[in-house]
Protein backbone atom coordinates (compact mmCIF):
# COMPACT_ATOMS: atom_id res chain seq x y z
CA UNK A 1 0.00 0.00 0.00
CA UNK A 2 1.27 3.19 -1.09
CA UNK A 3 2.04 5.96 1.62
CA UNK A 4 -0.79 7.92 -0.14
CA UNK A 5 -3.29 5.67 0.10
CA UNK A 6 -2.31 5.06 3.71
CA UNK A 7 -2.75 8.20 4.51
CA UNK A 8 -6.67 8.41 2.35
CA UNK A 9 -8.12 5.11 4.27
CA UNK A 10 -10.73 7.09 5.63
CA UNK A 11 -12.71 6.77 8.39
CA UNK A 12 -11.04 4.11 11.54
CA UNK A 13 -12.40 2.46 14.49
CA UNK A 14 -10.53 1.30 17.55
CA UNK A 15 -11.02 -1.75 19.93
CA UNK A 16 -9.78 -2.33 23.05
CA UNK A 17 -10.18 -5.81 23.50
CA UNK A 18 -9.61 -7.22 27.12
CA UNK A 19 -9.36 -10.74 27.83
CA UNK A 20 -8.56 -13.34 30.07
CA UNK A 21 -5.22 -13.79 29.58
CA UNK A 22 -4.23 -10.88 27.48
CA UNK A 23 -5.41 -7.17 26.68
CA UNK A 24 -5.17 -5.76 22.72
CA UNK A 25 -5.98 -3.21 20.82
CA UNK A 26 -6.56 -2.97 17.29
CA UNK A 27 -7.67 -0.68 14.33
CA UNK A 28 -9.90 -1.72 11.79
CA UNK A 29 -10.63 0.10 8.43
CA UNK A 30 -14.86 1.11 8.84
CA UNK A 31 -14.98 0.87 4.95
CA UNK A 32 -13.02 -2.67 4.51
CA UNK A 33 -13.20 -4.24 7.87
CA UNK A 34 -9.30 -4.38 7.67
CA UNK A 35 -6.94 -5.17 10.48
CA UNK A 36 -4.70 -2.42 9.63
CA UNK A 37 -2.76 -2.45 13.51
CA UNK A 38 -2.81 -4.00 16.57
CA UNK A 39 -0.64 -4.73 19.91
CA UNK A 40 -0.98 -7.47 22.76
CA UNK A 41 0.19 -7.58 26.20
CA UNK A 42 -0.03 -10.88 27.95
CA UNK A 43 -1.72 -10.41 31.59
CA UNK A 44 -0.42 -12.28 35.07
CA UNK A 45 -3.23 -14.21 36.49
CA UNK A 46 -2.79 -15.17 40.39
CA UNK A 47 -3.74 -18.16 41.36
CA UNK A 48 -3.36 -17.55 45.80
CA UNK A 49 -5.41 -20.58 46.55
CA UNK A 50 -6.73 -23.65 45.46
CA UNK A 51 -9.76 -22.94 42.53
CA UNK A 52 -9.13 -19.34 43.57
CA UNK A 53 -8.34 -16.72 39.97
CA UNK A 54 -7.11 -13.12 40.04
CA UNK A 55 -5.84 -10.06 38.55
CA UNK A 56 -4.91 -7.03 39.17
CA UNK A 57 -7.26 -4.49 37.67
CA UNK A 58 -4.67 -1.79 37.51
CA UNK A 59 -2.25 -4.42 35.51
CA UNK A 60 -4.95 -4.54 32.91
CA UNK A 61 -5.51 -1.10 32.60
CA UNK A 62 -1.85 -0.17 32.80
CA UNK A 63 -1.77 -3.37 29.55
CA UNK A 64 -4.61 -1.64 28.30
CA UNK A 65 -2.40 1.77 28.39
CA UNK A 66 0.14 0.21 26.81
CA UNK A 67 -1.66 -1.35 23.61
CA UNK A 68 -2.90 1.78 22.78
CA UNK A 69 0.03 3.39 22.91
CA UNK A 70 2.43 0.71 20.68
CA UNK A 71 -0.45 0.31 18.21
CA UNK A 72 -0.34 4.28 17.67
CA UNK A 73 3.44 3.98 17.30
CA UNK A 74 3.02 1.38 14.78
CA UNK A 75 0.11 3.27 13.23
CA UNK A 76 2.60 6.16 12.91
CA UNK A 77 5.34 4.18 11.49
CA UNK A 78 2.89 2.96 8.68
CA UNK A 79 2.36 6.43 8.33
CA UNK A 80 -1.26 6.32 9.00
CA UNK A 81 -2.91 9.22 10.72
CA UNK A 82 -4.11 8.54 14.43
CA UNK A 83 -6.43 11.56 13.81
CA UNK A 84 -8.87 9.50 11.47
CA UNK A 85 -10.13 7.06 14.41
CA UNK A 86 -13.19 8.12 15.26
CA UNK A 87 -14.70 5.72 17.86
CA UNK A 88 -13.40 3.65 20.23
CA UNK A 89 -14.91 0.40 21.31
CA UNK A 90 -14.66 -2.12 24.27
CA UNK A 91 -15.06 -5.67 24.39
CA UNK A 92 -14.08 -7.60 27.65
CA UNK A 93 -13.92 -11.00 29.41
CA UNK A 94 -17.61 -11.05 31.02
CA UNK A 95 -18.52 -11.88 34.64
CA UNK A 96 -14.92 -10.85 36.16
CA UNK A 97 -16.01 -8.61 39.10
CA UNK A 98 -14.17 -5.65 40.05
CA UNK A 99 -15.30 -3.09 43.17
CA UNK A 100 -13.11 -0.11 43.48
CA UNK A 101 -13.22 3.43 45.44
CA UNK A 102 -14.94 6.67 43.38
CA UNK A 103 -13.15 8.99 45.66
CA UNK A 104 -10.02 7.82 45.17
CA UNK A 105 -10.27 5.36 42.05
CA UNK A 106 -8.51 2.75 43.57
CA UNK A 107 -10.06 -1.05 43.23
CA UNK A 108 -10.17 -2.25 46.87
CA UNK A 109 -9.55 -5.72 46.07
CA UNK A 110 -8.27 -8.22 43.31
CA UNK A 111 -10.90 -8.67 40.56
CA UNK A 112 -12.08 -12.30 40.74
CA UNK A 113 -11.77 -14.19 37.59
CA UNK A 114 -14.82 -15.72 35.77
CA UNK A 115 -13.18 -18.91 36.61
CA UNK A 116 -12.57 -18.84 40.34
CA UNK A 117 -13.96 -21.61 42.24
CA UNK A 118 -13.83 -19.58 45.84
CA UNK A 119 -17.74 -18.97 46.13
CA UNK A 120 -19.21 -23.10 46.16
CA UNK A 121 -20.10 -22.58 49.62
CA UNK A 122 -21.85 -18.96 48.96
CA UNK A 123 -23.62 -20.89 46.27
CA UNK A 124 -24.72 -23.73 48.64
CA UNK A 125 -25.70 -21.65 51.40
CA UNK A 126 -27.96 -19.60 48.28
CA UNK A 127 -29.25 -22.81 47.47
CA UNK A 128 -30.60 -24.01 50.75
CA UNK A 129 -32.75 -20.66 50.58
CA UNK A 130 -34.08 -21.68 47.53
CA UNK A 131 -37.56 -24.09 47.40
CA UNK A 132 -36.05 -27.66 46.60
CA UNK A 133 -32.40 -25.95 46.38
CA UNK A 134 -33.45 -25.54 42.53
CA UNK A 135 -30.49 -23.76 40.30
CA UNK A 136 -32.52 -22.33 37.92
CA UNK A 137 -34.87 -20.51 39.89
CA UNK A 138 -34.01 -17.64 37.81
CA UNK A 139 -33.53 -18.83 34.60
CA UNK A 140 -36.73 -17.00 33.42
CA UNK A 141 -35.48 -13.88 34.56
CA UNK A 142 -32.25 -14.32 34.32
CA UNK A 143 -31.75 -16.68 31.65
CA UNK A 144 -28.67 -18.41 34.19
CA UNK A 145 -28.57 -20.98 36.98
CA UNK A 146 -26.91 -20.26 39.95
CA UNK A 147 -23.07 -21.21 39.38
CA UNK A 148 -20.38 -19.32 40.80
CA UNK A 149 -19.05 -18.42 37.06
CA UNK A 150 -21.65 -15.31 37.41
CA UNK A 151 -20.89 -12.26 39.23
CA UNK A 152 -23.95 -11.97 41.24
CA UNK A 153 -22.19 -14.56 44.03
CA UNK A 154 -18.55 -13.02 43.21
CA UNK A 155 -19.42 -9.64 44.79
CA UNK A 156 -21.12 -11.52 47.44
CA UNK A 157 -18.34 -13.30 48.43
CA UNK A 158 -16.41 -9.75 48.25
CA UNK A 159 -19.19 -8.49 50.23
CA UNK A 160 -18.70 -10.83 52.95
CA UNK A 161 -14.78 -11.39 53.24
CA UNK A 162 -13.14 -7.95 52.77
CA UNK A 163 -13.90 -5.38 55.17
CA UNK A 164 -12.57 -2.25 53.15
CA UNK A 165 -15.46 -3.15 50.20
CA UNK A 166 -18.14 -3.30 53.31
CA UNK A 167 -16.76 -0.16 54.85
CA UNK A 168 -16.93 1.55 51.23
CA UNK A 169 -20.53 0.59 50.56
CA UNK A 170 -21.67 1.87 54.02
CA UNK A 171 -19.67 5.38 53.17
CA UNK A 172 -21.13 5.20 49.38
CA UNK A 173 -18.10 5.22 48.04
CA UNK A 174 -18.38 2.05 46.47
CA UNK A 175 -18.76 1.28 42.53
CA UNK A 176 -19.39 -2.60 41.43
CA UNK A 177 -18.14 -3.28 37.83
CA UNK A 178 -17.74 -5.93 35.45
CA UNK A 179 -14.10 -5.03 33.24
CA UNK A 180 -15.74 -3.10 31.06
CA UNK A 181 -17.22 -0.84 33.52
CA UNK A 182 -13.72 -0.66 34.99
CA UNK A 183 -12.20 0.82 31.81
CA UNK A 184 -14.58 2.83 30.92
CA UNK A 185 -14.81 4.56 33.96
CA UNK A 186 -11.22 5.00 34.38
CA UNK A 187 -10.92 6.06 30.26
CA UNK A 188 -13.64 8.79 30.85
CA UNK A 189 -12.61 10.86 33.68
CA UNK A 190 -12.03 8.28 36.21
CA UNK A 191 -12.36 10.24 39.67
CA UNK A 192 -12.81 13.39 38.33
CA UNK A 193 -16.61 12.53 37.02
CA UNK A 194 -16.23 8.96 35.56
CA UNK A 195 -19.30 7.09 33.52
CA UNK A 196 -20.60 4.37 35.74
CA UNK A 197 -21.79 2.71 32.70
CA UNK A 198 -21.99 -0.97 31.80
CA UNK A 199 -23.87 -2.76 28.05
CA UNK A 200 -27.32 -5.05 28.42
CA UNK A 201 -24.43 -7.64 27.45
CA UNK A 202 -22.75 -7.49 29.93
CA UNK A 203 -24.88 -7.05 32.39
CA UNK A 204 -26.98 -9.92 31.50
CA UNK A 205 -23.92 -11.79 32.65
CA UNK A 206 -24.17 -10.97 36.59
CA UNK A 207 -27.45 -12.63 37.38
CA UNK A 208 -28.84 -9.39 38.74
CA UNK A 209 -30.32 -8.22 35.55
CA UNK A 210 -33.76 -9.27 34.29
CA UNK A 211 -33.07 -9.87 30.22
CA UNK A 212 -36.97 -8.79 29.87
CA UNK A 213 -37.06 -5.51 31.17
CA UNK A 214 -33.34 -4.93 30.73
CA UNK A 215 -33.41 -3.08 34.38
CA UNK A 216 -31.58 -4.51 37.12
CA UNK A 217 -34.21 -6.76 39.46
CA UNK A 218 -35.03 -5.74 42.90
CA UNK A 219 -35.89 -8.77 43.67
CA UNK A 220 -32.55 -10.71 42.93
CA UNK A 221 -30.59 -7.55 44.16
CA UNK A 222 -32.82 -8.37 47.74
CA UNK A 223 -32.19 -11.91 47.55
CA UNK A 224 -28.18 -11.88 46.89
CA UNK A 225 -28.12 -8.61 49.48
CA UNK A 226 -26.77 -6.55 47.16
CA UNK A 227 -26.78 -2.81 47.14
CA UNK A 228 -28.78 -1.38 43.91
CA UNK A 229 -27.00 2.01 44.18
CA UNK A 230 -23.05 -0.10 43.53
CA UNK A 231 -24.43 -1.03 40.20
CA UNK A 232 -23.56 0.73 37.32
CA UNK A 233 -25.97 2.20 34.43
CA UNK A 234 -26.89 -0.24 31.96
CA UNK A 235 -26.80 1.04 28.44
CA UNK A 236 -26.88 -0.30 24.87
CA UNK A 237 -24.27 -1.78 23.12
CA UNK A 238 -23.96 0.87 20.43
CA UNK A 239 -24.21 4.72 21.49
CA UNK A 240 -21.99 6.96 22.61
CA UNK A 241 -21.04 6.79 26.19
CA UNK A 242 -18.21 9.47 26.75
CA UNK A 243 -15.33 11.16 25.50
CA UNK A 244 -11.76 9.48 25.77
CA UNK A 245 -9.82 10.95 28.18
CA UNK A 246 -6.38 8.77 28.74
CA UNK A 247 -3.58 9.46 31.50
CA UNK A 248 -1.95 12.60 30.00
CA UNK A 249 1.40 11.16 31.11
CA UNK A 250 0.91 8.95 28.21
CA UNK A 251 1.91 9.59 24.96
CA UNK A 252 -1.34 8.52 24.06
CA UNK A 253 -3.34 10.99 25.32
CA UNK A 254 -3.37 11.68 21.29
CA UNK A 255 -6.83 9.28 21.53
CA UNK A 256 -8.13 12.11 23.77
CA UNK A 257 -11.64 13.48 23.10
CA UNK A 258 -12.32 10.11 20.98
CA UNK A 259 -15.78 8.98 21.41
CA UNK A 260 -16.12 5.49 23.33
CA UNK A 261 -19.19 4.66 21.54
CA UNK A 262 -19.39 0.69 21.47
CA UNK A 263 -19.86 -2.23 24.68
CA UNK A 264 -20.41 -6.03 24.32
CA UNK A 265 -18.93 -8.79 26.49
CA UNK A 266 -16.22 -10.65 24.65
CA UNK A 267 -18.99 -13.82 23.05
CA UNK A 268 -21.40 -11.23 22.01
CA UNK A 269 -18.85 -9.08 19.99
CA UNK A 270 -17.29 -12.41 18.65
CA UNK A 271 -21.07 -12.88 17.15
CA UNK A 272 -21.44 -9.54 15.69
CA UNK A 273 -17.92 -9.73 14.84
CA UNK A 274 -18.75 -13.07 12.40
CA UNK A 275 -21.89 -11.15 10.84
CA UNK A 276 -24.19 -13.78 12.86
CA UNK A 277 -27.10 -11.35 12.70
CA UNK A 278 -29.66 -13.66 11.42
CA UNK A 279 -31.93 -16.04 14.27
CA UNK A 280 -30.26 -19.75 13.23
CA UNK A 281 -26.53 -18.35 12.77
CA UNK A 282 -23.94 -19.61 15.34
CA UNK A 283 -20.43 -19.49 15.99
CA UNK A 284 -18.39 -21.01 18.61
CA UNK A 285 -15.08 -19.11 19.96
CA UNK A 286 -11.76 -20.82 21.30
CA UNK A 287 -10.12 -18.69 23.88
CA UNK A 288 -8.97 -19.09 27.55
CA UNK A 289 -12.75 -21.00 27.67
CA UNK A 290 -14.97 -22.14 24.62
CA UNK A 291 -18.11 -20.28 23.89
CA UNK A 292 -20.98 -21.31 21.18
CA UNK A 293 -23.68 -18.58 20.91
CA UNK A 294 -26.02 -18.97 18.60
CA UNK A 295 -28.27 -15.92 17.25
CA UNK A 296 -32.48 -16.66 18.68
CA UNK A 297 -33.60 -12.94 17.04
CA UNK A 298 -35.75 -11.09 19.23
CA UNK A 299 -37.32 -13.94 21.41
CA UNK A 300 -36.10 -15.04 24.23
CA UNK A 301 -35.30 -19.38 23.86
CA UNK A 302 -34.75 -21.26 27.00
CA UNK A 303 -32.90 -24.46 26.79
CA UNK A 304 -34.12 -27.56 28.37
CA UNK A 305 -30.32 -29.17 27.55
CA UNK A 306 -28.57 -27.35 29.95
CA UNK A 307 -27.39 -24.11 28.01
CA UNK A 308 -28.12 -20.53 29.21
CA UNK A 309 -29.93 -17.65 27.51
CA UNK A 310 -28.08 -14.73 26.98
CA UNK A 311 -28.44 -10.68 25.32
CA UNK A 312 -26.49 -10.81 22.28
CA UNK A 313 -26.80 -7.25 21.32
CA UNK A 314 -28.54 -4.08 21.59
CA UNK A 315 -27.25 -2.17 18.68
CA UNK A 316 -28.48 1.63 19.85
CA UNK A 317 -30.71 3.14 22.54
CA UNK A 318 -33.67 2.66 20.28
CA UNK A 319 -32.98 -0.63 18.63
CA UNK A 320 -34.40 -3.64 19.61
CA UNK A 321 -32.79 -6.34 22.31
CA UNK A 322 -31.56 -9.67 20.34
CA UNK A 323 -31.03 -12.55 22.55
CA UNK A 324 -28.66 -15.83 22.03
CA UNK A 325 -28.51 -19.71 23.08
CA UNK A 326 -25.22 -20.21 24.97
CA UNK A 327 -23.23 -23.40 25.74
CA UNK A 328 -20.45 -22.31 27.58
CA UNK A 329 -17.22 -24.33 28.56
CA UNK A 330 -14.38 -22.78 31.05
CA UNK A 331 -11.35 -24.44 29.98
CA UNK A 332 -10.33 -24.65 26.52
CA UNK A 333 -7.12 -22.72 25.45
CA UNK A 334 -6.35 -22.54 29.29
CA UNK A 335 -5.70 -26.72 28.71
CA UNK A 336 -3.12 -26.14 26.59
CA UNK A 337 -1.70 -22.89 28.61
CA UNK A 338 -1.07 -25.55 31.85
CA UNK A 339 0.69 -28.64 29.60
CA UNK A 340 3.03 -25.70 28.93
CA UNK A 341 3.28 -23.47 32.01
CA UNK A 342 2.17 -26.22 35.07
CA UNK A 343 3.19 -29.94 33.50
CA UNK A 344 5.75 -27.82 31.54
CA UNK A 345 6.05 -30.29 28.32
CA UNK A 346 6.12 -28.32 26.17
CA UNK A 347 7.57 -24.05 26.29
CA UNK A 348 5.31 -22.77 23.73
CA UNK A 349 1.55 -23.54 22.60
CA UNK A 350 2.59 -24.56 19.11
CA UNK A 351 4.89 -26.83 20.29
CA UNK A 352 1.68 -28.27 22.10
CA UNK A 353 -0.10 -28.22 18.51
CA UNK A 354 3.29 -30.18 16.98
CA UNK A 355 3.49 -32.51 20.07
CA UNK A 356 0.09 -33.96 19.00
CA UNK A 357 1.04 -33.63 15.27
CA UNK A 358 4.12 -36.44 15.61
CA UNK A 359 1.39 -38.48 17.05
CA UNK A 360 -1.89 -38.25 15.54
CA UNK A 361 -3.80 -40.21 18.09
CA UNK A 362 -4.48 -40.04 21.86
CA UNK A 363 -3.94 -43.97 21.69
CA UNK A 364 -7.33 -44.36 23.62
CA UNK A 365 -6.42 -41.52 26.63
CA UNK A 366 -8.87 -38.93 27.47
CA UNK A 367 -8.34 -35.41 29.39
CA UNK A 368 -11.44 -34.32 30.82
CA UNK A 369 -9.74 -30.39 31.85
CA UNK A 370 -12.70 -29.94 34.97
CA UNK A 371 -10.27 -27.16 36.32
CA UNK A 372 -13.19 -25.20 37.31
CA UNK A 373 -15.48 -27.99 37.54
CA UNK A 374 -18.20 -28.92 34.46
CA UNK A 375 -19.88 -25.60 32.70
CA UNK A 376 -22.88 -26.35 30.39
CA UNK A 377 -24.48 -28.82 29.45
CA UNK A 378 -23.97 -30.35 33.40
CA UNK A 379 -23.25 -27.15 35.59
CA UNK A 380 -21.15 -29.70 37.58
CA UNK A 381 -19.11 -27.33 39.91
CA UNK A 382 -17.96 -30.78 42.54
CA UNK A 383 -16.32 -32.35 39.17
CA UNK A 384 -12.42 -31.72 38.44
CA UNK A 385 -10.00 -32.83 35.72
CA UNK A 386 -9.04 -36.53 35.17
CA UNK A 387 -6.79 -38.45 32.62
CA UNK A 388 -7.51 -41.55 32.11
CA UNK A 389 -7.22 -44.56 29.43
CA UNK A 390 -3.38 -44.51 30.41
CA UNK A 391 -0.80 -47.18 29.63
CA UNK A 392 2.82 -47.78 29.65
CA UNK A 393 2.95 -46.65 26.18
CA UNK A 394 1.60 -42.99 26.69
CA UNK A 395 3.55 -40.26 26.87
CA UNK A 396 3.40 -36.58 26.84
CA UNK A 397 2.66 -36.41 23.04
CA UNK A 398 -0.81 -38.35 23.54
CA UNK A 399 -1.64 -36.50 26.45
CA UNK A 400 -0.70 -32.73 24.07
CA UNK A 401 -3.56 -35.30 21.38
CA UNK A 402 -6.12 -35.28 24.29
CA UNK A 403 -6.03 -32.19 25.32
CA UNK A 404 -7.19 -30.25 21.81
CA UNK A 405 -9.70 -33.33 21.48
CA UNK A 406 -11.32 -32.59 24.77
CA UNK A 407 -11.67 -29.00 23.53
CA UNK A 408 -13.58 -31.01 20.59
CA UNK A 409 -15.14 -33.11 22.66
CA UNK A 410 -16.74 -30.28 24.89
CA UNK A 411 -17.44 -28.09 22.04
CA UNK A 412 -19.49 -31.50 20.50
CA UNK A 413 -21.42 -31.90 23.58
CA UNK A 414 -22.96 -27.87 23.55
CA UNK A 415 -23.60 -28.04 19.91
CA UNK A 416 -25.61 -31.34 20.66
CA UNK A 417 -28.05 -29.30 23.26
CA UNK A 418 -27.93 -26.56 20.62
CA UNK A 419 -29.06 -28.66 17.73
CA UNK A 420 -31.87 -30.44 20.35
CA UNK A 421 -32.96 -27.01 21.58
CA UNK A 422 -32.98 -25.11 18.38
CA UNK A 423 -34.83 -28.21 16.10
CA UNK A 424 -32.62 -27.59 13.50
CA UNK A 425 -28.88 -28.74 13.55
CA UNK A 426 -26.42 -26.84 12.36
CA UNK A 427 -25.12 -27.52 8.93
CA UNK A 428 -21.39 -26.15 9.50
CA UNK A 429 -19.61 -24.47 12.93
CA UNK A 430 -18.28 -21.15 12.33
CA UNK A 431 -15.36 -20.52 14.47
CA UNK A 432 -12.90 -17.66 15.41
CA UNK A 433 -10.76 -17.03 18.84
CA UNK A 434 -7.03 -17.99 19.20
CA UNK A 435 -6.82 -21.54 18.67
CA UNK A 436 -8.14 -21.41 15.76
CA UNK A 437 -4.83 -21.10 14.08
CA UNK A 438 -4.51 -24.39 15.00
CA UNK A 439 -5.05 -26.39 12.29
CA UNK A 440 -4.85 -29.82 13.66
CA UNK A 441 -7.52 -28.47 16.32
CA UNK A 442 -9.43 -27.42 13.37
CA UNK A 443 -9.59 -30.65 11.72
CA UNK A 444 -9.96 -32.92 14.50
CA UNK A 445 -13.19 -30.58 15.66
CA UNK A 446 -14.47 -30.95 11.83
CA UNK A 447 -14.14 -34.42 12.31
CA UNK A 448 -15.16 -35.22 15.50
CA UNK A 449 -18.52 -32.79 15.02
CA UNK A 450 -18.95 -34.70 11.34
CA UNK A 451 -19.57 -30.99 9.28
CA UNK A 452 -17.39 -28.64 8.38
CA UNK A 453 -15.72 -26.31 10.07
CA UNK A 454 -15.44 -22.85 8.94
CA UNK A 455 -12.87 -20.42 10.28
CA UNK A 456 -12.17 -16.26 8.67
CA UNK A 457 -9.26 -15.26 7.18
CA UNK A 458 -9.03 -12.26 9.61
CA UNK A 459 -9.35 -14.35 13.22
CA UNK A 460 -9.45 -10.96 15.04
CA UNK A 461 -13.58 -11.53 15.18
CA UNK A 462 -14.39 -10.26 18.81
CA UNK A 463 -12.15 -7.17 17.92
CA UNK A 464 -14.08 -6.42 14.95
CA UNK A 465 -17.46 -7.18 16.85
CA UNK A 466 -16.62 -4.00 18.93
CA UNK A 467 -15.29 -1.83 16.22
CA UNK A 468 -18.52 -2.09 14.34
CA UNK A 469 -20.75 -1.56 17.21
CA UNK A 470 -18.91 1.41 17.97
CA UNK A 471 -18.71 2.66 14.41
CA UNK A 472 -22.11 2.35 14.20
CA UNK A 473 -23.62 4.11 17.05
CA UNK A 474 -25.37 7.45 16.44
CA UNK A 475 -23.51 10.32 16.19
CA UNK A 476 -20.23 8.40 14.99
CA UNK A 477 -21.95 6.45 12.01
CA UNK A 478 -19.00 5.86 10.45
CA UNK A 479 -19.98 1.88 9.91
CA UNK A 480 -22.65 0.78 8.63
CA UNK A 481 -24.17 -2.70 9.77
CA UNK A 482 -26.93 -3.11 6.98
CA UNK A 483 -26.75 -6.37 5.37
CA UNK A 484 -25.96 -5.44 1.77
CA UNK A 485 -22.92 -3.03 2.92
CA UNK A 486 -21.61 -6.05 4.74
CA UNK A 487 -18.31 -6.67 3.24
CA UNK A 488 -17.93 -10.66 2.64
CA UNK A 489 -15.52 -12.82 4.78
CA UNK A 490 -12.82 -15.19 2.92
CA UNK A 491 -12.82 -18.04 4.85
CA UNK A 492 -10.93 -21.52 5.17
CA UNK A 493 -12.91 -24.83 5.43
CA UNK A 494 -11.93 -28.05 7.00
CA UNK A 495 -14.04 -30.87 6.14
CA UNK A 496 -14.42 -34.46 7.97
CA UNK A 497 -12.14 -36.60 7.54
CA UNK A 498 -13.39 -40.02 9.50
CA UNK A 499 -16.19 -41.57 9.13
CA UNK A 500 -19.04 -41.28 11.67
CA UNK A 501 -18.54 -44.50 13.66
CA UNK A 502 -15.25 -43.58 14.37
CA UNK A 503 -16.30 -40.16 16.08
CA UNK A 504 -19.03 -41.97 17.46
CA UNK A 505 -17.34 -44.61 19.19
CA UNK A 506 -14.91 -41.91 20.62
CA UNK A 507 -17.03 -39.33 22.08
CA UNK A 508 -18.70 -42.12 23.63
CA UNK A 509 -15.63 -43.16 25.38
CA UNK A 510 -15.55 -39.30 26.37
CA UNK A 511 -18.75 -39.33 27.88
CA UNK A 512 -17.68 -42.25 29.84
CA UNK A 513 -14.50 -40.40 31.06
CA UNK A 514 -16.59 -37.06 32.07
CA UNK A 515 -18.86 -39.56 34.29
CA UNK A 516 -15.57 -40.00 36.49
CA UNK A 517 -14.79 -36.97 36.73
CA UNK A 518 -18.01 -35.67 38.69
CA UNK A 519 -18.91 -35.79 42.00
CA UNK A 520 -15.23 -35.54 42.94
CA UNK A 521 -14.80 -32.51 45.17
CA UNK A 522 -17.27 -31.53 48.13
CA UNK A 523 -16.75 -28.36 49.83
CA UNK A 524 -16.52 -29.76 53.18
CA UNK A 525 -13.00 -31.88 51.60
CA UNK A 526 -9.83 -30.76 53.56
CA UNK A 527 -8.05 -29.78 50.33
CA UNK A 528 -10.26 -26.84 50.05
CA UNK A 529 -8.44 -25.16 53.47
Amino acid sequence: MAASERTALGPLVGAIDQGTSSSRFLVFNAKTSELLSHHQVEIQQKFPREGWVEQDPKEILNSVYECVEKTCEKMKQLNINIANIRAIGVTNQRETTVVWDKTTGEPLYNAIVWLDLRTQSTVERLLKRIPGKNKTFSKFKTGLPLSTYFSAVKLRWLLDNVEEIRKAVEDKRAMFGTIDSWLIWVCIRGKNGGIHCTDVTNASRTMLFNIHSLQWDPDLCKFFDIPMEILPNVRSSSEIYGLMKICPSLKSGALTGVPISGCLGDQSAALVGQMCFRDGQAKNTYGTGCFLLCNTGQKSVFSEHGLITTIAYKMGRDKPVFYALEGSVAIAGAVVRWLRDNLGIARTSQEVEKLAADVGTSYGCYFVPAFSGLYAPYWEPSARGIICGLTQFTNKKHIAYAALEAVCFQTREILDAMNKDCGIPLSQLQVDGGMTNNKILMQLQSDILCIPVVKPSMPETTALGAAMAAGAAEGVGVWSLNPGDLTAVTCERFEPQINPEESEYRYARWKKAVKRSMDWETTDSPSNG
